[in-house]
Parts: structure tokens; C-alpha cells; sequence
């Protein structure tokens, strides 16, 4: 097993429990769907988590793959996976803790608990930006991704909008903020699948 090994699998099992987090939570709002008021916002929230968790597992190929181990990469990733996980087991209410026959409204846990959502996604997506910076300084190979217009562009538009959904204190203006950052993630995702798409083996044209 190389460093980089040793350290994804160390990484990838922590974010695997923000994912078993999240998955869990909408599988015990399903479980009590009879007393819940669904809305949309908690589920295009629980969406733009997971898309985002999904992306972090990739980044950390892209990034850090050719980083040297050491304590301080399992302490960095450690504070990234941490974070996402306390988003995760917030995103969905503990339906069972909120009484037997009481109802429950997504929506109103929503507005409950977006700061604290969106506040982790916004500090664990600011470590890897800082990450990045570092790694630009140190390293020449990498410089070119760190220098990369679209990559910062990319950053600034995911940063303000997730900070606008997270403090604005307007409803309408956080309702927006969220559709925004949303539609950037699967606007990301549907690149990342014509790429696949056009991948010949996929399709036996390779």
C-alpha cells in the first residue's frame, strides 16, 4: 500500500460516514413519512451535500495524490471529513427525537438549521482553498491548477453563494442563494458526465 493509499483510505472512510449520515437521515424521514411535511428545501439541501461530498472524494485524488504523507495531510483531512459530517447528521431532523405524534415540518428545520449546514460546507470548502494556495507556493507542478482562472472563478461564485444561503437574512434572498449553488453543483456534475459519456468504452466505440 503506498502514502497516498494508507491516506484516501483513511479519508475516504470519513467521508463515507458523512454519506451513511445523510443517506440514513432521509431514510428515517422516509420511515415517518406519514407525520412529516416535506417542502423541497431540506431535500435540495440533502442534494447539494451529498454532490458535495461527492466532489470532495474526487478532489482529494486530484489534489493530494501527489502530496507527501505526513501527520498534519490526516489532520487537514480529518478537519474536512469532520466537517462534513456534522452537516450531514443535521441536514435531515432525528424525526425519532422530536416526539412520537408530533409533526414535522422540513422546511421549518431548514430555516433551523442553514446556518449551521451551509457553514460547514463553506469552512471545509475554504480549507481546500487554502490547501490549494499552499500547494501552488510549494509545489511548480501545481502551480498551473492553483493559477487556473476557472478554478477560482468556480470558488468565488460556490463561496458567496453558499455564504448568502447561509447568513442572508432575507428568506427569499437564502432561497435563492441555495437554488444558485444547487444549479452550479449539477451544472458541474452534467460536465463530469459528458465527459463520461464521451468516453468510448463506455459505449464500445473505443
Amino acid at each position: 500500500m503506498s502514502a497516498f493509499e494508507f491516506f484516501f483510505s483513511f479519508y475516504g472512510l470519513l467521508l463515507g460516514l458523512s454519506v451513511a449520515e445523510l443517506v440514513g437521515g432521509f431514510a428515517r424521514v422516509l420511515h415517518e413519512r406519514e407525520r412529516i411535511r416535506f417542502g423541497w428545501l431540506t431535500p435540495a439541501l440533502a442534494l447539494f451535500v451529498a454532490i458535495d461530498i461527492a466532489t470532495f472524494w474526487n478532489q482529494a485524488w486530484v489534489i493530494f495524490r501527489g502530496a507527501p504523507f505526513n501527520t498534519f495531510l490526516l489532520l487537514v483531512s480529518l478537519s474536512i471529513a469532520a466537517t462534513f459530517y456534522v452537516a450531514a447528521s443535521v441536514t435531515f431532523p432525528r424525526v425519532s427525537a422530536e416526539g412520537a405524534h408530533e409533526r414535522v415540518d422540513l422546511d421549518a428545520h431548514f430555516w433551523a438549521h442553514r446556518k449551521l449546514v451551509f457553514g460547514c460546507i463553506l469552512g471545509a470548502n475554504l480549507i481546500v482553498a487554502l490547501m490549494v494556495i499552499i500547494l501552488g507556493q510549494a509545489d511548480a507542478g501545481f502551480a498551473k491548477v492553483a493559477n487556473s482562472v476557472a478554478l477560482w472563478t468556480g470558488v468565488a461564485v460556490f463561496v458567496a453563494g453558499t455564504a448568502t444561503a447561509a447568513f442572508a437574512p432575507w428568506r427569499r434572498v437564502a432561497v435563492g442563494a441555495l437554488a444558485v449553488v444547487l444549479l452550479y453543483s449539477l451544472w458541474q456534475m452534467a460536465r463530469s458526465a459528458a465527459e463520461l459519456a464521451a468516453w468510448g468504452p463506455v459505449f464500445g466505440t473505443g
